[in-house]
């Protein structure tokens, strides 16, 4: 589930007005600044992200795609399906730049803002605070700004709850917009692939197809028995989801959780001095952007990829906030220790920093992770 259980999230009240809610994605974020800030990029197969041979795509433009060019897929195999791509590094600094450009439009229209990344966002409309009649007015506004802005484009979908705005606004991408009012959700969810579910992942999608459920008709004519027989606790949110019910509210200020980092590398690290260099160069790109926002935890978290993909994560807190940087890379160190010396090559490593001070041990589901690819 995107977002875990909260009071705020309970069924509306049967004589509540129907919610207006947008839902904004950038088309190809990354890839569209690249092209929209150098015109020789334009109409070309655009990678943002690492050539190298441990390299990953972290955004592909709308040309790359046609070959199948996908975000998280490896540079070697990218450029194998298209030979002619073009990678560009990534300027998270200048994404983070037109992403708050764009926010401050969305705060022109709504008072409930909830971004889920730097390039999209659930805006609640139910307010017409701009006094522009409509939520489909309001959300065709937002477009033209942020193209007239920006010079990029965005698509949108406009519905009566989060998870079907999100639906709708990949219904018609690039640069397209979907409405599905109230009375049509249903059926709109029912004609789409189980594999088009927000939040519904890959694993739980192939389970689902090995049981017959490709569709969401398929999941709506499944008993509730059947569904808690088979995804438990999850039985209820399914069956909602089916039938285009989503209660959950739009969350402005959602508080951070987590923030990290983690690079992959051109060579496995196999030497124990190599891989603790490794963990001080993350461990210092990680404390520059807690330092930077403010956020002193008290969890830090190590990821460790090794050379056959096999992926293990270690966690360790301290009572007290950590301090400074040095203090983060005292923890990552001791995380680190008792796994050296690897019997296999390290290709990734990566630290979180969590449990911010403020932050109440409420076992809250987590909110977003702000996690820095350092390709």
């Amino acid at each position: 589930m995107e977002d875990g259980e909260d009071p705020d999230d309970s069924p509306p009240a049967a004589d509540a007005p129907v919610r207006k809610i947008i839902h904004v994605d950038m088309d190809a974020f990354y890839a569209s600044v690249e092209q929209r800030d150098n015109p020789a990029l334009r109409g070309r197969p655009v990678a943002v992200g690492g050539s190298s041979r441990r390299g990953v795509v972290a955004a592909a433009s709308y040309e790359a795609r046609k070959f199948g060019v996908r975000s998280a897929m490896p540079s070697i195999t990218a450029k194998r399906q298209c030979p002619d791509l073009i990678f560009v590094p990534p300027r998270f600094e200048a994404y983070r730049d037109i992403s708050h450009q764009i926010r401050a439009i969305f705060r022109d229209y709504a008072d409930e803002v909830e971004p889920l990344s730097l390039d999209e966002a659930y805006l609640d409309v139910s307010r017409d605070k701009a006094g522009l009649g409509s939520a489909t007015a309001t959300a065709k506004l937002i477009r033209r700004r942020i193209r007239e802005e920006t010079g990029l484009t965005a698509s949108a979908g406009v519905s009566y709850n989060k998870f079907i705005a999100k639906l709708g606004s990949d219904q018609n991408k690039p640069d397209g917009i979907t409405i599905i009012p109230p009375g049509k959700g249903a059926a709109f969810v029912q004609t789409l692939s189980i594999r088009r579910f927000h939040g519904i992942g890959p694993v739980t999608a192939a389970k689902m197809e090995g049981l017959g459920v490709f569709s969401g008709a398929d999941l709506a004519a499944k008993e509730m028995a059947w569904l808690s027989g088979h995804f438990g606790n999850s039985a209820e949110w399914l069956h909602n989801l089916a039938r285009g019910i989503d209660h959950r509210r739009v969350r402005s200020n959602r508080p951070l959780k987590s923030l990290g980092g983690e690079r992959t590398f051109f060579n496995d690290l196999i030497a124990d001095t190599e891989i603790r260099e490794a963990l001080a160069h993350v461990c210092t790109v990680v404390w520059d952007r807690a330092a930077k926002k403010g956020a002193r935890g008290r969890t830090v978290t190590l990821k460790l990829r090794y050379a056959d993909f096999r992926t293990i994560t270690r966690a360790k807190s301290v009572p007290f906030a950590i301090p400074d940087g040095a203090g983060l890379l005292a923890v990552g160190e001791a995380i680190l220790a008792p796994l050296l010396p690897v019997e296999q090559g390290i290709r990734l490593l990566g630290v979180t920093l969590s449990k911010f001070e403020g932050e109440e041990d409420s076992g809250e589901a987590a909110g977003p992770v702000d996690l820095l690819s350092l390709i």
